[in-house]
């Protein structure tokens, strides 16, 4: 078989990207190691930027965001006792942020893909690829228990951190950047309708926490704890009062959450990655193939879609055009906007994040730098700016 584009990994990178490259006229493959009812109820990320959801819509995959989508206008922050809102809108000319999962965002499109667009081979596991620095790649790939080969004109790899499709690129081509941090959240579902209508960040001294939500009766909290730690020695009445604890309020000391079944523990890691270049011959990284972001700053998936409407842009111009520009500028492009990701999820992390060796002088440093967004325009409009989505259009032409 051949195509076009061979795309490694049907999550919402490598979904998009195919579904943009339909609506280019450019056929493609997509071939995902896992099944349907799996990759549909893999929990990650639950906030989409302005710019994610714009794109969403113009592809074809808006209605039911926008039908059961919850539109964000600001954040809280919590620290010291004390509430403070950060008004997005306000703040960025309009902008807002949409709580809509992303395991709907994939049923999405992947009833989008199975109905209009090429072919979506679950349960295929790529085992290789091949040639990335010759004109006719091949992936190696194991479906249905035989072993098949799919050739392309281009490879993206967006099958993720442990994927394959990284370690095609030469290891003296490729540098990598990490940081590892000194804890973890511990994130749960819960039957319980959410007390407030938009994100809560809390810093506190017992460590930082976040109220989410998945809809108006199904909550998603989080919070800090250390790294190695087993959700099975976390009871939910425990979980529940230290969520409490830690999103106290010095003028409403009765200030509590809305209680309820716990349906989901799961620990997350935290960490910060970035491999360079983005690139190598035909073979393109996407998503979290090529960065990874602490989830604090809600970057993720929004970094990965960027990622795919930059390729897709680039596909488009060579077929209407025959020009390879904007794939060659590719990695260079992503990597500006990447590393404004990287950096925002910094500062969001270790501003509300108590480590484990921290000094009390380090803790009074986190609480000017947020007293400093309580009460500064042009630090809160950073912020803003940064948590909704710079505009998809700042940052993506090479320097």
């Amino acid at each position: 078989m051949h195509t076009t584009v061979g795309i490694i990994g049907g999550g919402p990178a490598g979904l998009l990207l195919a579904r943009l490259l339909h609506n280019a006229g450019i056929d493609s493959v997509v071939l995902e190691r896992k099944d349907r009812t799996y990759v549909e109820q893999r929990q990650r990320a639950g906030i989409l930027e302005q710019a994610t959801v714009d794109v969403l819509r113009s592809a074809g995959a808006g209605a039911r965001l926008d039908a059961e989508g919850i539109p964000h206008d600001g954040i809280e922050l919590r620290f010291g006792g004390r509430a403070h809102r950060v008004d997005f809108p306000e703040l960025t000319g309009g902008r807002r942020v949409w709580v809509y999962a992303q395991t709907e965002v994939v049923k999405d499109l992947i009833a989008l893909q199975l109905t209009e667009g090429g072919p979506l081979l679950f349960e295929a596991e790529v085992r290789a690829v091949e040639g990335a620095d010759t004109d006719r790649p091949v992936i190696r790939y194991t479906h249905e228990g035989r072993e098949q080969t799919l050739t392309c004109d281009y490879v993206v790899g967006c099958d993720g951190f442990h994927g394959v499709a990284r370690d095609a690129v030469p290891e003296g081509v490729r540098t990598s950047y990490e940081r590892t941090y000194p804890y973890s959240w511990l994130g749960i579902l819960a039957d319980a309708p959410p007390v407030y209508e938009e994100l809560i960040y809390a810093h506190s001294e017992r460590g930082f926490a976040l109220a989410s939500m998945r809809s108006p009766s199904v909550s998603r909290l989080y919070l800090q704890v250390p790294n190695g730690t087993d959700p099975a020695d976390w009871s939910d009445e425990r979980i529940w009062d230290e969520l409490d604890a830690r999103f106290a309020l010095t003028a409403h000391p009765g200030w509590r959450l809305k209680r309820g079944p716990i349906t989901s523990k799961a620990v997350l890691p935290m960490r910060s990655h970035v491999t360079e270049p983005m690139r190598h011959g035909r073979l393109f990284l996407a998503g979290d193939a090529a960065h990874i972001v602490p989830p604090t700053g809600a970057k993720g998936l929004n970094l990965a879609a960027t990622d795919v409407i930059v390729l897709a842009r680039a596909f488009a111009r060579y077929k209407e055009t025959g020009s390879t520009d904007l794939l060659d500028a590719y990695s260079d492009t992503c990597l500006r906007r990447v590393w404004r990701a990287e950096h925002f999820s910094y500062f969001m992390t270790t501003t509300l994040h108590a480590d484990p060796g921290q000094s009390p002088f380090e803790t009074r440093l986190q609480l000017s730098q947020l007293d400093r967004v309580a009460t500064s325009r042009h630090a809160a409009a950073e912020l803003a700016e940064n948590y909704t989505g710079l505009p998809l259009d700042a940052g993506l032409q090479s320097p």
